[in-house]
């Protein structure tokens, strides 16, 4: 088995010590409330500004003490739906898309008669999430409302003329995984700029980053990567939920086309909170992210992911969870990566029953651990391609290696690499990148 260059060995240390630039906070979290009343929509909770299978859902947290949340749709419903009283809505929905008691958002809107919904939209992986990553989605009739639901995974991405006709607001309900490769949000930009070109309102029922509010981390996006796969230019965790992605895209103009848009706050969510602290049930937002915590495992291997060669763990239990190759010596690995000792993160030795000869480390993260959870995605490419016979660059197609540009956000990676920088020179160079974007983002923070 080839050896570690000793090069890689001694940037170790500084390694360990550059993954902690983001520390996640926590602080007491205040007693359970009773559910809200009735809300003013002109109060905080309305902001306008002009301009696979799915997994059954998650028992709640045990956590007595922890707050409830209130996602958009729980404070829409309070409001007794007045925000969309005498308007044709249309609504961007799929599974995930429910209120806290587990009822279907498009089943609550069909069933409210101060409510007249007309038509639904659906992203990638489809109207139940069934559908695999980048499979085209058809336009059908929703068995459950009798309502058109139009595709937009399919000849399009971006709701047409003829899509909105029909309607006076578009609702967007869908619930993110905090980071900037996940498909939900450039549906929702896309849909705001179809909705600006022509005169339709767009309302942002806003659900929590399941990443918390405080984690900005990754590498950055160049300009010329932006993509359906990532659409906005951000760091590859921005700590936004989506209606503070909506509200920043739409005051620095990010679409062709500003929109009226309108944003119902959530009530009770945090900056600090994990999924666990909301009190919400979780669905899976697409077949492999099938967890509550499947979001902060994504952000920690998906571009390590999006080269050949590697495993993370497709196709088991606990995708996006593992980190290996094949002819990989796990005990080997585990005992390198433990080496590190990064506080929040530790691994074990696994071998794949999915794939024969694959092997590596499974990760075990806390929702706070004080690393740059997408900068160890640089860590597993460098110690991965140094295990394995011929490097994971070297192993991915052209096409391949386009997407892992779009995911990544630029395509210097492999030439940083080859030229003698390590991961550990790589993470601090996001710094400044990571300080312009928090404050750019503060006048847009909801919460």
């Amino acid at each position: 088995m080839p050896r570690l260059h000793k090069s890689f060995f001694a940037a170790a240390g500084g390694a360990t010590l550059l993954l902690g630039l983001l520390v996640a906070c926590t602080t007491p979290v205040p007693s359970p409330m009773a559910p809200p009343p009735p809300i003013n929509p002109m109060g905080t909770n309305a902001g306008s500004q002009s301009g696979g299978h799915t997994q059954p859902l998650s028992t709640r947290p045990r956590d007595p003490k922890a707050p409830l949340v209130y996602t958009g749709i729980d404070v829409l419903e309070g409001n007794r739906f007045v925000e969309l009283k005498g308007k044709r809505v249309g609504l961007i929905t799929n599974q995930t898309s429910i209120n806290r008691n587990g009822k279907r958002t498009r089943e609550v809107l069909a069933a409210a008669p101060e409510v007249n919904l007309v038509a639904l939209y659906t992203p990638e992986h489809g109207l139940d999430g069934k559908e695999k990553a980048a499979a085209y989605i058809s336009t059908r009739t929703d068995p459950l409302t009798g309502v058109i639901a139009h595709s937009l995974y399919g000849p399009t991405r971006k709701p047409t003329a003829a899509m909105l006709k029909d309607i006076d607001v578009m609702v967007f309900d869908l619930q993110d995984i905090g980071s900037r490769s996940y498909t939900y949000i450039s549906t929702m930009l896309l849909a705001m700029e179809a909705c600006g070109e022509n005169n339709k309102r767009f309302m942002v029922l806003d659900r929590p980053n399941p990443l918390g509010g405080e984690r900005v981390c990754g590498p950055p996006m160049e300009q010329k990567w932006i993509s359906f796969v990532g659409q906005f230019s951000a760091p590859y965790c921005h700590g936004l939920t989506a209606g503070e992605i909506a509200h920043m895209a739409n005051a620095k103009g990010w679409s062709k086309k500003r929109c009226d848009l309108q944003v119902i706050k959530m009530i009770n969510w945090k900056r600090n909170m994990s999924w666990r602290d909301t009190r919400l049930l979780w669905v899976a937002t697409s077949p492999n992210i099938p967890n509550a915590d499947s979001p902060l495992y994504y952000a920690t291997t998906g571009v390590f992911g999006s080269l050949t060669g590697g495993d993370i763990g497709i196709g088991t239990l606990n995708p996006f969870e593992m980190v290996g190759g094949k002819g990989i010596d796990p005990d080997e690995l585990t005992r390198y990566l433990n080496g590190y000792g990064m506080k929040g993160v530790t691994f074990t030795p696994y071998r794949s029953v999915t794939r024969p000869g694959y092997a590596g480390a499974k990760i075990k993260l806390d929702h706070n651990a004080p690393v740059d959870i997408a900068g160890l995605n640089l860590i597993f490419i460098d110690l991965v391609s140094r295990r394995i016979q011929g490097d994971l660059f070297a192993k991915t197609t052209q096409s391949s290696m386009n997407i892992f540009h779009k995911v990544y956000g630029s395509d210097n990676l492999r030439g940083q690499l080859a030229s003698g920088k390590t991961p550990a020179n790589i993470i601090t160079s996001w710094k400044g990148s990571h300080d312009r974007f928090r404050k750019d983002r503060k006048p847009y923070l909801l919460y």
